[in-house]
């Protein structure tokens, strides 16, 4: 009990500040290693093929989803969890904590049994179908996809591990558990790939394995560190508990969600705006820009992700006023941080994308629609800084509107519309990202003004909630 008041008073009255530096760092690092996984993969597997690489960018959005499950359980426990500890509610924050962390278990067996089962339709559904592609890329697709099944319930587990770390300020332990699946995962992957010449199996099976690694040593963590313990006895799926996981979770499921059907559209859609002999090489070419977009992306959601303990705690405690200066902060060094690797990323788009594929075609089309995404990226730090305050306040309305809107409301339309209405249609393609980016970012300005008023408020008066 007194470690976790010890925490409290600390994440309470410390500067904001540097509370927010402090937790960010570990974050910032997690995301970006996390974002490795899929990284390795494509740098291996490009030294295989433009068929390797196309197929495993078709398989890539069950990657995402499975993801976005982890995260719909990590951010709805783990929200609800740090606002508990705010509170000092400690057995609320216990029971919480198991009941997010077996109920991920649970999603991830589902998830790994139902799609070994619905292998055929899932993978046509994801794009393998020979009408567009070659019969190597979907064969290397399979490959890829029945391996990396074996993952899911690890990766849905170690997210909301991660994830409950995280919100409660443990952000070291968590970057631990993290930074050693993918170090594992980078040494794995030329060994399966090459040395047992497995291709891209191999790479699947790395994965799979980091991630099973991944989760024992973030559970370890759990017990040699003061985060709250997970032990069957707290489970308790109330109605209450599953609501608040749904509330908080709700908004990142369907970021990541969407994010999975959205590179299912723009798969196709890349596929369908290019001659039938390109088809390979533009989906290869959109499979390595995407990895690498969110890759420095990634950097923006941990520093983010470092703010959220930090409101978690002080909305508990009422502390408006912190709350306010950590989310400003986070917008000012985000749009800061987003300019320089923009600027990076337009710069050296055409030797980042030959790092991964030396295909002429895979790096013209790459660099081009990279080029066309890093002019709109700055603007994702108002939306994202925005979308954690809302989701980590216990905001799901307005959380959900801004999770929803990049890559469901406005991407997948653009990708799905644009292709039709220019010439030539590739460009539909290349543009739908930073339409998409212009747009959401339209949304989020009006919600950011209107909760900065509502902080005003509550610091005039005491009664009002922002």
């Amino acid at each position: 009990m007194d470690a976790k008041n010890d925490k409290l008073i600390r994440m309470t009255t410390q500067p904001v500040k540097k509370l927010i530096l402090r937790l960010a760092g570990p974050t910032i690092a997690s995301m970006l290693i996390s974002s490795l996984y899929n990284m390795a993969d494509t740098f291996f597997v490009g030294r295989i093929g433009t068929f390797a690489t196309a197929g495993v960018g078709l398989i890539f959005p069950l990657m995402t989803l499975m993801q976005a499950c982890g995260f719909f359980f990590g951010q709805g426990s783990g929200n609800y969890v740090s606002r508990a500890l705010g509170a000092n509610k400690i057995e609320d924050a216990e029971k919480m904590a198991a009941t997010g962390f077996f109920c991920a278990l649970i999603a991830g067996a589902l998830i790994l049994g139902l799609g070994q089962l619905f292998a055929g339709p899932i993978l046509q559904v994801l794009g393998a179908d020979t009408a567009r592609v070659a019969q190597e890329t979907v064969d290397h697709a399979r490959a890829y996809y029945t391996t990396l099944l074996f993952g899911a319930p690890f990766v849905l587990a170690s997210c909301v591990l991660n994830n409950q770390m995280r919100f409660q300020g443990n952000a070291f332990f968590s970057m631990i558990g993290l930074v050693s699946g993918a170090v594992l995962n980078i040494g794995l992957d030329p060994l399966f790939i090459f040395a047992f010449r497995m291709g891209v199996k191999g790479a699947a099976a790395a994965t799979a394995m980091s991630q099973c690694f991944s989760f024992c040593v973030l559970y370890l963590g759990t017990l040699r560190s003061d985060t709250l313990k997970i032990r069957f006895r707290n489970l308790t799926p109330s109605g209450h508990y599953l609501k608040n996981i749904v509330a908080g979770g709700l908004p990142s499921l369907l970021r990541q969600g969407l994010g999975s059907v959205a590179t299912l559209c723009l798969n196709a859609a890349a596929a369908a705006a290019v001659p039938l002999s390109q088809a390979d090489a533009a989906i290869a070419a959109f499979s390595v820009v995407s990895r690498v977009m969110f890759f420095t992306f990634s950097a923006l959601l941990g520093f983010g992700q470092g703010f959220q303990p930090v409101c978690g705690y002080n909305w508990g405690a009422r502390k408006f006023d912190r709350v306010r200066e950590g989310y400003l902060f986070c917008v000012k060094v985000g749009v800061i941080a987003l300019l320089l690797v923009s600027a990076c990323t337009f710069a050296f788009a055409r030797p980042i994308v030959s790092l991964f594929r030396d295909d002429p075609e895979v790096i013209r089309m790459g660099a081009v629609a990279m080029r066309c995404q890093s002019c709109s990226l700055p603007l994702m730090a108002v939306v994202a800084s925005s979308n954690m305050l809302f989701q980590t306040a216990g905001k799901p309305v307005r959380a959900t509107i801004l999770a929803v809107a990049r890559q469901g409301m406005a991407f997948i339309p653009c990708v799905l519309l644009l292709p039709r209405l220019v010439d030539p249609p590739i460009w539909g393609v290349y543009l739908s990202q930073p339409i998409a980016d212009l747009v959401t970012f339209l949304l989020a300005l009006p919600m950011m003004v209107h909760i900065l008023k509502r902080f005003r408020l509550a610091l005039r008066d005491s009664d009002v909630m922002p």
